[in-house]
């Protein structure tokens, strides 16, 4: 647009874009060319309210121009985003004691006095920066009262309130043109993705009255349930009004629609709501989106003042776009881009209430999603003690580890407060669609008088109700009220839209058959990580794994590895069926083996019972094994290649699984992953071993194995040496997780600490646990991958670690062909998403290119 002007009267062909004036100004034009009874406007670009904000005034005789002899006006903003904020509107400009006079003879004195009264209180609180507790409304408006407002406004400001309807809306336009450049205005709307420079216009309208004789009030419209997303006429119409705040709950609103409750508009002025029913399908189909509409009517006669988005909640969000798609209003393509992907993880688990009281204990990392609230417990047996009865619990631990799994299981929510997005409690919480909150380093645990403290000293005894919100990582006091989940037909819809468009495989992480059978529900491509060592610490088998780990031959870990063969085959068994058609990727069991180990003085001689050992001799077994370090220890490759028993149990119990569903009819694509590999030695011979094994189970069967072996990328020596890993790696899955902290050399669990200073001073832009490092990690990975291809051609590439299913990590793969990504089975849908509107973003960079 050339020839840009300051002030723009609003007209069906001025020249005009919302990048300059702002959404509200251009929608007003849309309007008016829409035919729809708009008052007379004049729009102000962005540069001059910027020149405003600086004291450069614009021309004030052309702007009043359009408006005759003593007009009244409203002033409201147009920045271009809605959502960014702004100042409020300032009605009745131009209100002086000559137009009071006037306003008298035609409404009375009380209505008259009534509007002089609203605006010498607006302007003397928004414009003067007066204090507003000097100018209450009065209970009565009268002359009396009026003065008294007016003398207060000369007391507080040494001078009379201004008479002239130029020098009103000078002021008034000043003030909120420093109001959008305020620090405070502008931090809020960059939390809200402003840029820094976002502009405001403003706009200036025509006053249209609704008081006075015949039907006269105003009103506000919409069309669709705000909060379900549904068709349905909701609003209310209040006569002899002004559209003043507040207008749904003040006192003598009335219904539009028919209500036996109550009067309403469509019965007192049917001619009236059948205009409005019009404009608003009008509006719909034209401004392709469902519109908040409000209005003034004056002696019966209907006049539109301003139509804005109605604001939704994700539910209806999705809904409306889908409904809008569907009413052939928008493509498909637009619909699926409308949609914030965190909108559909929202709708994926229970969320505390908006409206609902919020009683803050402590403020943590928010590490999954949901909100959920129970009886405080303190230990995993705790945990499933109280489910066993039927009650709600939150595990509160200052951290978890593998034994707890159990207890998260029974769990409605874990807190912790030590660990960060990437810790224990995080990755088990959201693969199991678990609210959980970690990182909540104020939080002091009494194990002993089973008691915990929030940072104002506060109290929380066991078996205390609270609430873990892990979508905004806040713990509250008490059970606010919840918003179930909502995953209906416009969800499933959106999804397989989304589908249609990615150009990327997405599957899922899944431990269990009920993590299976999550992933499945919401259409992952299969299973791209199932980490099997969790599968050791439910029932009877945490037993066994210690008497493995007691054992002191070989041939000793192998009989007791034999009781735990058949209960490994059932669980491949499950998830095999469950994931019927779709390929699952095992990895082979990588925890070192101090974490199935108690540690505590009471665990240990229920140890020693179990094994029937004198308590000293598991002591020192125990200490034995413990390790400095034991995360860069004898853990992954190195434990199966020093205890091959263990790989060669898992591999048997994979390969007779496959026998047996392949029996049953299903058909089953199985990938077997070592984990931290460093060398292609370790490759080498455990793939030898692994064979050996699919060997011997086919030669007791006549099925056919389809499997495959790959590597779990998770050292930076595993990326730099990927073309030699990749000659016996068929697959090379990249773990960001310990590919993170082995690039940073920083503890995910111990980062939560300091990382927020980081991030704030700028040592780096994100957690690099929570969003993929692409400068560094990024280019280990892309190395990786890039040296991988050259000793493989067709080696399968993915990211399974919890950053794939972030925007980054997702455009970061897309960007280095990756086939697919691997998340937590809630992510899942989060991830079609927006690898579909990566995909559709391209495409129109890539039109416009041309």
């Amino acid at each position: 647009m050339t020839d840009i002007q300051p002030l723009t009267l609003i007209t069906p062909t001025a020249a005009m874009s919302a990048d300059v004036h702002g959404g509200r100004a251009k929608c007003l034009q849309r309007l008016i060319r829409l035919d729809m009874p708009v008052p007379m406007t004049v729009a102000l670009s962005f540069d001059s309210v910027r020149e405003i904000a600086v004291g450069q005034m614009p021309e004030m005789v052309a702007l009043l121009a359009p408006f005759g002899d003593a007009p009244l006006l409203s002033v409201r903003p147009s920045s271009l985003d809605p959502d960014w904020g702004g100042p409020g509107a300032m009605l009745h400009v131009g209100m002086n004691d000559a137009r009071h006079a006037e306003l008298v003879e035609q409404l009375g004195e009380a209505e008259a006095t009534k509007i002089y009264l609203r605006f010498v209180q607006a302007y003397a609180v928004h414009v003067a920066r007066l204090d507003p507790d000097a100018f209450y409304l009065p209970d009565v408006a009268d002359a009396a009262s009026l003065r008294a407002m007016l003398d207060t406004y000369e007391v507080e400001t040494d001078e009379v309130f201004p008479q002239d309807v130029g020098v009103q809306l000078a002021e008034v336009l000043r003030s909120m043109a420093r109001a959008w450049d305020g620090t405070t205005a502008r931090l809020l709307r960059q939390a809200k993705g402003a840029p820094i420079d976002a502009g405001l216009g403003l706009v200036v309208q025509a006053m249209v009255l609704g008081v006075g004789p015949d039907e006269s009030g105003s009103g506000e419209i919409e069309f669709v349930d705000a909060q379900s997303g549904l068709p349905r006429v909701r609003g209310r119409y209040l006569p002899q009004s002004n559209g003043r705040p507040g207008l749904r709950e003040a006192e003598g609103a009335i219904y539009l629609c028919k209500d036996g409750r109550g009067p309403s508009l469509e019965e007192c002025c049917p001619a009236v709501f059948a205009q409005l029913l019009a404009h608003g399908a009008l509006a719909r189909q034209r401004l392709r989106e469902e519109m908040q509409i409000k209005f003034t009517l004056r002696r019966g006669e209907l006049f539109i003042l301003d139509a804005i988005r109605v604001q939704r909640s994700s539910r209806a969000t999705v809904r409306i776009a889908v409904a809008l798609a569907q009413d052939g209003i928008i493509p498909r393509e637009e619909a699926v881009m409308r949609v914030e992907p965190a909108a559909l993880s929202e709708l994926l688990h229970r969320q505390v209430d908006p409206n609902a009281k919020r009683d803050l204990i402590v403020r943590g990392i928010a590490a999954s999603p949901g909100a959920a609230s129970g009886r405080i417990v303190l230990t995993a047996a705790e945990a499933q003690a109280s489910a066993a009865r039927g009650e709600a619990c939150v595990l509160v631990r200052r951290e978890t580890t593998p034994e707890d799994i159990r207890g998260m299981h029974a769990a409605q929510a874990v807190l912790t407060m030590r660990g960060g997005v990437t810790s224990h409690a995080a990755v088990i919480g959201r693969g199991l669609g678990l609210p959980c909150v970690v990182g909540a380093f104020d939080l002091t645990i009494d194990r002993k008088k089973s008691v915990i403290s929030g940072p104002d000293g506060r109290k929380f005894a066991k078996g205390d109700v609270i609430t873990v919100d892990g979508t905004t990582g806040e713990v509250l006091a008490g059970a606010p009220a919840m918003l179930e989940a909502a995953l209906d037909g416009a969800f499933q819809t959106l999804l397989e839209w989304a589908d249609d468009y990615r150009d990327i495989g997405v599957r899922a992480n899944a431990d269990t058959p009920a993590d299976a059978q999550a992933a499945q529900n919401f259409a992952a491509e299969g299973i791209g990580l199932c980490r099997t060592e969790h599968m050791f610490f439910d029932g009877d088998r945490l037993g066994v794994m210690r008497e493995m780990i007691f054992a002191e031959s070989s041939d000793d870990r192998r009989a007791v590895l034999d009781r735990l063969l058949p209960m490994q085959r059932d669980d491949f068994e499950a998830l095999f069926t469950i994931m019927a058609g779709k390929s699952v990727c095992v990895r082979l069991f990588d925890p070192p083996l101090h974490e199935f180990l108690p540690s505590d003085k009471a665990g240990l001689r229920d140890l020693a019972e179990q094994l029937a050992l004198p308590l000293s001799d598991v002591t020192e077994r125990v200490n034995a094994l413990s390790e400095y370090n034991p995360m860069l220890g004898m853990r992954g490759v190195r434990l199966g290649i020093a205890i091959p028993e263990i790989y060669d149990m898992q591999a048997q119990a994979i390969f007779e699984a496959m026998v047996a569903v392949g029996e049953a009819g299903v058909d089953i694509s199985a990938e077997i992953m070592i984990p931290l590999v460093s060398a292609m030695r370790e490759v080498e011979l455990v793939k030898t071993r692994v064979d050996s094994v699919a060997n011997a189970v086919l030669s007791k069967s006549k099925s056919a194995l389809n499997y495959r072996l790959g590597v779990m990328v998770e050292t930076p020596r595993a990326a730099l040496r990927a073309e030699d890993i990749a000659e016996y790696a068929s697959f090379l899955s990249f773990g960001t997780n310990d590919l993170t902290q082995m690039t940073y050399g920083l503890s995910r669990d111990d980062a939560g600490r300091f990382m927020s200073a980081y991030v704030q001073q700028g040592v780096y832009a994100e957690d690099p646990f929570h969003t993929l490092d692409v400068e560094g990690v990024g280019e280990l990975v892309a190395l990786g991958a890039e040296r991988g291809r050259k000793g493989r051609k067709d080696v399968t590439l993915s990211i399974c670690g919890e950053h794939a299913g972030s925007r980054t990590a997702i455009a970061f793969c897309r960007e280095h062909a990756f086939d697919y990504v691997s998340c937590s089975p809630f992510r899942v849908p989060v991830a079609r998403l927006t690898a579909a509107q990566l995909a559709l973003t391209d495409q129109l960079n890539a039109k416009l290119a041309k």
